[in-house]
């Protein structure tokens, strides 16, 4: 699917005639034995996509404003970049426009009602449609429900955290640093990227957060957010040292997880002509283009591109007859 996402990507980065992609390789920090790492190298290799194993000694050389604390190892993935969220978003509602589609925005769906045509009801108006294509993020679950069918569905409050360069542009974009991701540091990744969103500041996250209301994300929860906020302080202390301890700002974000993590692309098990998309697990943006094609192609019956067995709702054994 990337393969053709870079494709994808790249004609609409020429068609909108502004930068929506900047390579940065990606660096992939974690132990010699780990076996995820283990398992992207044999990936990177069996794909044919270009990368680098750096012993620890390598990894200081390159990148000195790295610290490495317990003897780890590097893998470069030279493919790697970031996708200029804002910008992309922009670009593709442009295209949807300019080609003749309609966006409805500031209209909460209240209803949808399954059938030949579909009807959807907004706090605004009535929709009807052949087909219709359910992509809510954390509220597809809700919606789906009065269809007759429970995905498991986990909706996370993401914390994303901005770190300030001591020494300016140390970690920058302009200075070839890679995008991160720290296998080894905490449950789950530790990620990072270049600073250019906001000047000075780098973007380091923690891949997890806390269960929350998709209606409440700013609300206070019963679950902290310290014990996530500080896994990322020590990851900052003891790998990117030339960052100020604590971030600078913090904005919230949600996931929406699927248990083992894959999309969720089908239709529905008893409505053939709704077709969902979700359960993106924080990883779905880049895919998008490719994405939105097989979600199109389900809902013109056409045969998808791609086999969707591993994002088929049938996977999930717990799902049987008593949640449809």
């Amino acid at each position: 699917m990337m393969d053709e996402c870079y494709q994808m990507w790249a004609q609409l980065q020429h068609e909108a005639g502004t930068q929506l992609h900047r390579p940065t390789e990606l660096l992939l920090l974690g132990m010699k034995e780990n076996p995820e790492l283990k398992t992207i190298q044999d990936t990177l290799s069996r794909q044919g996509v270009e990368h680098q194993y750096l012993s620890s000694e390598e990894l200081k050389k390159r990148f000195p404003n790295i610290g490495i604390t317990r003897g780890e190892v590097g893998l470069v993935d030279k493919t790697g970049g970031v996708l200029y969220a804002d910008k992309a978003l922009r670009a593709l509602q442009n295209a949807i426009c300019q080609m003749g589609g309609t966006i409805c925005d500031g209209e909460k769906v209240v209803k949808i009602r399954p059938g030949l045509p579909a009807v959807v009801k907004t706090t605004s108006k009535c929709y009807q449609a052949k087909s219709l294509v359910i992509t809510a993020g954390p509220w597809t679950k809700d919606l789906l429900s009065p269809l007759g069918i429970e995905l498991p569905l986990q909706v996370l409050r993401i914390n994303v955290c901005y770190w300030r360069e001591r020494v300016p542009e140390s970690y920058s974009v302009s200075q070839a640093f890679p995008c991160l991701l720290g296998l080894d540091m905490a449950p789950h990744h530790i990620y990072a990227i270049p600073s250019g969103e906001y000047q000075g500041l780098m973007k380091v996250c923690y891949h997890d957060g806390n269960k929350v209301d998709p209606d409440k994300r700013d609300c206070p929860t019963a679950s902290s957010d310290t014990p996530h906020i500080q896994m990322l302080r020590h990851f900052v202390r003891d790998h990117l040292p030339d960052l100020n301890p604590e971030p600078d700002i913090m904005e919230r974000c949600m996931y929406t997880n699927t248990p083992d993590k894959h999309f969720i692309l089908d239709c529905h098990p008893k409505y053939d002509n709704i077709v969902i998309g979700a359960g993106f697990s924080g990883h779905g943006f880049k895919l998008a283009p490719v994405v939105g094609k097989i979600l199109c192609e389900l809902s013109i019956k056409l045969t998808p591109s791609y086999d969707l067995t591993p994002f088929r709702i049938s996977r999930f054994s717990g799902l049987g007859k008593a949640h449809l």
